[in-house]
């Protein structure tokens, strides 16, 4: 019996793919635009919506620049929202553990999987980043080794909270009405290098017991966090050979915390470039990143690799003759380039190298180094792609990425989805009320 596939729709928060000359492109915080994508999402019987978080708005040179979007609501209030306008769909949310408070969290997301029926998620994330962090107390910079320290304790507290609740604790009585048949239900005591509490968790068990845990990082850190504690990991390996290789990695850390291989999902995010024909779709693809890349986003891009700034630069011209900047202290506030860029010069040569080979202009080659597109094709195409990816191990599933908010997902809802259900990979309507149901995952 071939492998289900399970797909998941990403609504941005944190931005450079929407193209927002497209006509149909939409508000990032009109609730309209949220509410469009989710029930989009579940039409086509998508495991989940998922929500990005964005704890500061970025800057470059001490400005808001054009790789984000201008306003970030609240998580928790969006997906509480998107819970009475939804029957079924998984509601993610990111949720950072480097400045927030167990208690705090964990009261959070018992109320949203109890408001949704069961179908709550956590996308567990760390913050290394000290510009966020000035919008909190801790100020933010935490080493990368103290920053899975504290998230996996974090996430071992909210694990206690939410089985602070036994799952028979509150009994109805036709005399008495509702009372609790265990006093100590929501006691809770626990202490450790970040954390000291104790007291009383106030929201009862809900239906899946505790969210579904989600997990983003591809650092080995990140990965024996997954391996260790989440149900579902994103990645960024999309093709079948680095798919593969990611997927076996992972799925092999599970056994040394006694846990199955199918207790733990991959699911890569993807976007996609839908036509006609195979041809068709390419040339529509090629004019999507020239839309995503603009002159001044290219530029914006080499200054995250080179540190500085560039704006002198013609993005029709060549690379900067110089060599990148390799200061701790980063033109990129709250996405440094010695972060994304872990050898700046050995990133710069290669540039120069493909630049070179290519006679590239500084937009053409941050157009080919950035590029976006996982699935270019016909409906057909895209569906046989999916479905091979996810039987060759290379996945168990896609997170899709539109790159138009928020009517960005109806063709693929329309044609790919009832190819995908033709293969007998997809399943043509939910099979229980929650989102561990979804995921074939065990309570």
């Amino acid at each position: 019996m071939p492998k289900q596939i399970h797909l998941a729709a990403h609504f941005p928060g944190v931005n450079n793919t929407t193209v927002w000359s497209d006509p149909r492109a939409g508000s990032h915080i009109e609730f309209s635009s949220f509410v469009k994508l989710a029930q989009t999402a579940e039409r086509a019987k998508f495991d989940f919506f998922f929500l990005a978080e964005g704890l500061r708005l970025r800057e470059q040179g001490g400005q808001i620049y054009d790789l984000d979007v201008v306003g970030r609501p609240d998580t928790f209030t969006v997906l509480s929202a998107l819970a009475a306008v939804t029957g079924h769909l998984g509601l993610a949310g990111t949720i950072n553990s480097t400045f927030n408070e167990p208690y705090e969290v964990a009261r959070q997301f018992a109320s949203l999987d109890h408001l949704s029926g069961g179908r709550a998620a956590w996308n567990v994330v760390t913050s290394w980043d000290a510009f966020t962090g000035e919008n909190f107390r801790r100020g933010g910079f935490l080493a990368e080794s103290d920053r899975y320290s504290r998230a996996t304790q974090f996430l071992t507290t909210a694990s206690l909270l939410f089985d602070s609740w036994p799952a028979d604790a509150i009994v109805a009585s036709p005399e008495t009405g509702v009372f609790l048949r265990d006093g100590s239900a929501g006691t809770f005591k626990h202490a450790d290098a970040h954390f000291d509490i104790s007291g009383r968790f106030n929201v009862p068990r809900s239906p899946q017991g505790r969210p579904v845990i989600l997990q983003a990082g591809d650092s080995d850190a990140g990965r024996e966090f997954a391996a260790a504690t989440a149900d579902a990991i994103f990645s960024r390996h999309a093709t079948l050979a680095e798919g593969q290789k990611f997927y076996a990695d992972v799925k092999r850390r599970l056994a040394t915390y006694g846990r199955r291989r199918d207790d733990l999902l991959v699911l890569p995010a993807a976007t996609f470039v839908l036509g006609d024909t195979d041809a068709s779709a390419a040339e529509k693809a090629a004019e999507v990143r020239r839309q995503q890349v603009s002159g001044p986003t290219a530029i914006k891009f080499l200054e995250q690799l080179w540190n500085r700034e560039l704006s002198s630069f013609d993005p029709d011209g060549p690379l900067p003759p110089f060599d990148p900047n390799i200061s701790d202290i980063s033109f990129s506030r709250g996405r440094a380039s010695v972060r994304l860029y872990r050898d700046p010069l050995a990133t710069a040569r290669e540039w120069r190298s493909r630049a070179e080979a290519g006679n590239l202009s500084i937009r053409e080659l941050i157009i080919e180094v950035t590029g976006r597109q996982t699935f270019i094709g016909s409906p057909a195409t895209i569906a046989a792609e999916i479905d091979n990816l996810v039987q060759q191990d290379a996945s168990d599933g896609f997170i899709l990425v539109p790159h138009v908010t928020p009517d960005g997902l109806d063709e693929f809802a329309d044609t790919v989805v009832p190819l995908l259900q033709e293969r007998g990979v997809f399943r043509t309507d939910y099979e229980g009320p929650t989102l561990r149901d979804h995921l074939g995952l065990t309570r």
